[in-house]
């Protein structure tokens, strides 16, 4: 079987391979955007580094991440997004603060999305549907999320009433007409599941025990909680048999959801959102990528289902109703406990620091040109970077917590040596700066056309 295995492997590679350079021309990006423009798919756009908007102090900093992420979709597909991934479904509504100069509000997110002409972004489900946490925010999961319980004990967001609201339906967030989804938990949890899911099921190939030589994985699941000596080999035509079987499966819920929605709200149309990392399909779960293709092909022979694009729904139904979003997240507990806890507090006060910095630096050279430009627009990238989610998110989960730190700390002395050298402001001073800025692009260089004018102050502006 072993060596069955070491065979089916190589032409598995060798597929993946030839699809890379043949079919795509090694081009994935614009595969993605050839469907888009033939109207299969619908591309959403995110903040340039997956910045966690909410815990940002300055509105500069939100409007950066936000213009850099839409400036590169537009580089990469040729028009403009219609659509937002708020990284981890993280969402702030309005708020009041309080400071030396007085009172002033602080604009919600969908403020800001508003004004670079987004016209919907998603959420959690409690965060539509009122009451605690459910689901991916509050069960055992596949992939690193299910990590954070296992070392934390999670607060879970306040219980609120429910709201009466449904994630079948868009919403306007209040103020603005900016729509919101929410995550469908009934179908999103039959893969995120860490203890029903079909990513556990003993005949797909068991994700965390590897070769000690080669690195690779032939083993399955077999059963829930077995230890890892006690796995058997994998069987690729098993597992390709069930993925066939739930993909029939969760295209059958869909079906029976969307028309018990139906029948209960007076023929409404409704929609099923159902939101995965796409690290699960092909990585935690290897068969994933089969299983989609088979409910894309089980949905569109439905004679129930009609498949959509997010936006095309809401140009279709577009929403009825006004919701007052509450703060919220995908995260452990539905709250922003992930990326800011006792082991990851110490993060922000950095952050912060630099945010206000980078504004003082866009007052000062409001339109700089030749070697304070280049300075400038690599300090900004090394702020975007960062501002990384990942970097307090592999610390809480435990999974490169060093590796990390050193990012972190990396992008924090870099922003601060440039700005040293802006700060300065000599000749000499640029000139030593526009040095390290060349040296730094050669290492991330990210966002070829930044603009660090992005970054300008613009508290009370929304």
């Amino acid at each position: 079987q072993l060596h069955f295995l070491a065979g089916f492997y190589a032409q598995w590679y060798a597929h993946i391979r030839a699809s890379l350079d043949e079919r795509y021309g090694g081009d994935i990006i614009g595969a993605f955007r050839r469907l888009q423009d033939a109207g299969y798919i619908e591309i959403l756009t995110s903040a340039a580094t997956h910045g966690y908007l909410p815990l940002l102090a300055r509105d500069s900093s939100i409007h950066g991440q936000l213009a850099t992420g839409v400036r590169s979709y537009v580089r990469y597909f040729g028009r403009r997004p219609r659509a937002i991934w708020l990284p981890e479904c993280a969402y702030r509504p309005a708020y009041y603060v309080d400071g030396p100069q007085g009172r002033w509000r602080k604009p919600g997110l969908e403020e800001f999305l508003a004004e670079q002409r987004l016209g919907l972004f998603f959420c959690e489900t409690h965060a539509i549907e009122g009451g605690t946490p459910i689901g991916k925010a509050r069960e055992g999961v596949i992939g690193p999320y299910g990590e954070v319980p296992k070392r934390y004990l999670v607060p879970i967001a306040g219980y609120t009433e429910p709201t009466r609201r449904t994630t079948y339906r868009p919403y306007y967030v209040a103020g603005t007409e900016v729509a919101v989804m929410g995550r469908n938990n009934p179908t999103s949890m039959q893969v995120w599941s860490a203890d029903w899911g079909y990513p556990g099921d003993g005949d797909y190939r068991e994700f965390h025990k590897k070769d000690g030589v080669s690195g690779m994985q032939y083993w399955r699941v077999t059963g829930p909680r077995l230890d890892l000596g006690q796995k058997d080999l994998y069987h690729p035509d098993w597992a390709e048999y069930k993925a066939h079987q739930h993909a029939r499966h969760f295209a059958g819920l869909v079906e029976q959801l969307l028309t018990e929605y139906a029948r209960d709200n007076q023929g409404d149309y409704g929609i099923i959102v159902s939101m995965y990392d796409t690290e699960l399909f092909g990585h935690w779960w290897f068969e994933g990528i089969l299983w989609i293709r088979e409910v894309l092909r089980n949905l569109a022979a439905s004679e129930t289902v009609e498949l959509t694009t997010a936006s095309d729904y809401l140009t279709a139904h577009p929403p009825e109703d006004v919701l007052a979003l509450p703060e919220s997240s995908w995260g452990a507990g539905g709250t922003h406990f992930t990326w800011d806890n006792p082991d990851t507090h110490w993060m922000w006060e950095p952050i912060h620091q630099a945010e206000t910095r980078m504004e003082a630096l866009v007052a000062r050279y409001p339109e700089a040109e030749g070697p304070a430009r280049d300075i400038l627009n690599q300090a900004a990238r090394e702020l975007l970077l960062l501002q990384a989610s990942d970097w307090p998110f592999l610390v809480t989960t435990g999974q490169a917590r060093a590796y990390a730190i050193e990012r972190f700390q990396g992008h924090l002395e870099r922003f601060e040596e440039l700005a040293r050298a802006l700060e300065a402001g000599t000749p000499e001073a640029l000139a030593a700066g526009a040095e390290l800025a060349g040296r730094y692009h050669a290492l991330d260089n990210p966002f070829p056309d930044v603009d660090y004018r992005d970054f300008t102050e613009r508290e009370r502006r929304i």
